[in-house]
């Protein structure tokens, strides 16, 4: 049970918050400042940062792509309404030519 409140720490993190912790890990690690069994943990609260992280970004993407999707449709039915044939617009394109 002890192990899951750091994931639920985690999943509780926004990106940016995740980040700088990951980057504080991965500082530590590198300078050799954690003794082994302590880099094997951090690895591992660092591989779960990791994961958390990436599907924040999945989420972001399909939420991204939805909207490029709703706006592309949008602008297809704008540009349908506009193109429509309204028998007096033809007649004043008829007088300019």
């Amino acid at each position: 049970m002890a192990k899951n409140k750091p994931q639920n720490e985690i999943g509780e993190l926004g990106f940016e918050d995740a980040i700088k912790k990951l980057t504080h890990i991965v500082e530590k690690i590198e300078a050799g400042q954690v003794p082994l069994q302590d880099s094997i943990e951090q690895y591992e609260r660092g591989m779960a940062l990791i994961k958390h992280c990436r599907g924040i970004l999945t989420a972001a993407e399909k939420r991204i792509d939805k909207i490029s999707t709703e706006n592309a449709a949008d602008d297809n039915d704008a540009q349908d309404d506009n193109t429509e044939d309204d028998p007096e617009d033809s007649d004043k394109d008829a007088e300019l030519f």
